[in-house]
């Protein structure tokens, strides 16, 4: 252990750390809940490993506001309980996710604010202006056994061999589609290609006045549908050397579908979504399916009790080429270089990923742990949902989401000129040109590209992105 956080860790004490974690795993309630939606499962129990080194001060964490409010009302104690234990004040401030790029670029222009900042989605841009935190990815490693691929991949620059951030958590972001819909055109399973997705979808339009919900704008679901669909025909941003390759004949036929899709089974009301949109027209029965993480779900199992029985999911649908899915949220945090207690943002970190079958608890299952031996109960929770599902085993498809899953970046990592390229919606409203009838599926994806490329020129310039063209 090189990094004088770690100095001095013994073997007993790290014996006794591994320890706790086993008494955590114990705990975890496997079986269903036969209450209401709102019953939480109360004997996933705290686990405290002493900090390596004395803590004291204050830790300012910002973070996003999240998608199911119980994680919120869990989480706020959860930090300020451990910052007691180890003598250390702790705050924390949340916010819209579409606002947290900003609210961190404008505090590093400052040179103070928070501690620790958490994304939803890999902020690589930031690299030169935070902490590498290979030294706790490494220790996470050593203490909770290996990381899932996708994450290490939100995380990781193989070009500057720094981490920028550490990933604690991701989302799965399957199809949800409701049932009774469906079952009227031939799919009582929903549809498991987009073939079947256009075809079904046009007939559940046409005759049953219900549309589809996959947005082309600029916000998340839109960002994450248009990777998934571009993936599943063979295309991709760049290559795994970083190289682009945007303008290819798989990525034209995925753009090529998504306007006959929106032709045939959308309206123009997509090219004006936020994050929340799609959640709010499946839940108020006006979708019939959507790309979503089960935040909808969870919201309609409160608000709207009816569409929730009538609400499924599918895997990601088959392309031209094979079927996959990009996470929903990757959640990762970040140490600004301005921080002033970066050893006890360290420290609490490593305390939330021992506790995460707390925090995937609070989530309602939304969080899936970047460790899985943190959250052995997963499987048990996914077969047998402790929120209410009918029937319990309605998020057992999710079990197999880190083999249908992968990152942004996709089949290269996350890097600071995909971090952009998110950022400002180039795939999204490369999409709705093409629907909208503005540019042919080839010279959408032709322009897209040339912006694609003057975005890595600048940040391999930079020095942070590899490949050559």
């Amino acid at each position: 252990m090189d990094d004088g956080l770690w100095r001095g860790i013994s073997r007993r004490r790290f014996i006794q750390g591994a320890a706790g974690l086993t008494v955590l795993a114990a705990c975890g309630k496997s079986g269903p809940s036969t209450t209401t939606p709102s019953t939480v499962v109360t004997d996933v129990t705290s686990t405290l490993v002493q900090p390596a080194t004395k803590l004291s001060g204050d830790l300012k964490i910002l973070q996003w506001s999240h998608f199911v409010p119980r994680h919120d009302t869990w989480f706020d104690p959860f930090a300020k309980d451990w910052g007691t234990q180890v003598g250390v004040n702790v705050s924390v401030d949340h916010i819209n996710q579409a606002e947290l790029l900003a609210r961190a670029a404008a505090e590093i222009s400052a040179g103070e604010g928070h501690d620790l900042i958490e994304f939803i989605f890999p902020p690589p841009s930031l690299e030169k202006s935070v902490l590498d935190l290979a030294d706790l990815n490494q220790e996470a490693v050593k203490r909770f056994g290996a990381q899932t691929g996708l994450c290490t991949r939100s995380t990781y620059n193989p070009a500057t061999k720094k981490y920028f951030g550490f990933c604690h958590g991701w989302a799965p972001d399957p199809g949800d589609y409701r049932k009774s819909l469906w079952e009227k055109v031939g799919l009582p399973d929903g549809p498991s290609s987009y073939q079947e997705l256009l075809d079904g979808g046009t007939r559940v339009k046409n005759e049953q006045g219900i549309q589809l919900g996959i947005g082309m704008s600029n916000e998340i679901d839109s960002n994450m549908a248009a990777r998934a669909l571009i993936w599943s025909y063979g295309g991709s941003v760049q290559d795994k050397n970083m190289n682009v390759v945007l303008n290819s004949e798989n990525t034209i036929a995925a753009v090529d579908y998504m306007a006959r899709l929106f032709k045939a089974a959308m309206t123009d009301e997509v090219f004006g979504w936020g994050a929340a949109s799609n959640n709010q027209g499946l839940i108020a029965g006006n979708l019939s399916y959507i790309l979503n993480s089960i935040s909808a779900y969870r919201t309609a199992q409160k608000n709207n009790p009816d569409v929730a029985a009538d609400i499924f999911f599918t895997s990601p649908l088959k392309g031209s080429q094979t079927a996959l899915a990009s996470e929903h949220a990757i959640l990762i945090y970040v140490v600004p270089k301005h921080a002033k207690n970066p050893d006890a943002a360290k420290e609490f970190i490593l305390h939330l990923v021992a506790n995460y079958a707390q925090n995937t608890n609070n989530s309602e299952l939304y969080d899936f742990p970047a460790f899985p031996s943190t959250v052995p109960q997963l499987t048990a929770w996914l077969d047998s949902d402790p929120y209410g599902s009918q029937p319990g085993n309605k998020l057992a498809l999710l079990k197999d989401a880190e083999k249908w899953s992968t990152n942004v970046g996709h089949p290269g990592p996350a890097n600071a000129a995909i971090g952009e390229v998110f950022d400002t919606f180039v795939l999204p409203k490369m999409m709705a040109r093409a629907a909208r009838g503005e540019l042919s599926a080839k010279d959408a994806v032709a322009e897209a590209e040339v912006e694609v490329k003057k975005i890595f020129s600048k940040w391999r310039a930079e020095g942070l992105v590899g490949g050559t063209s």
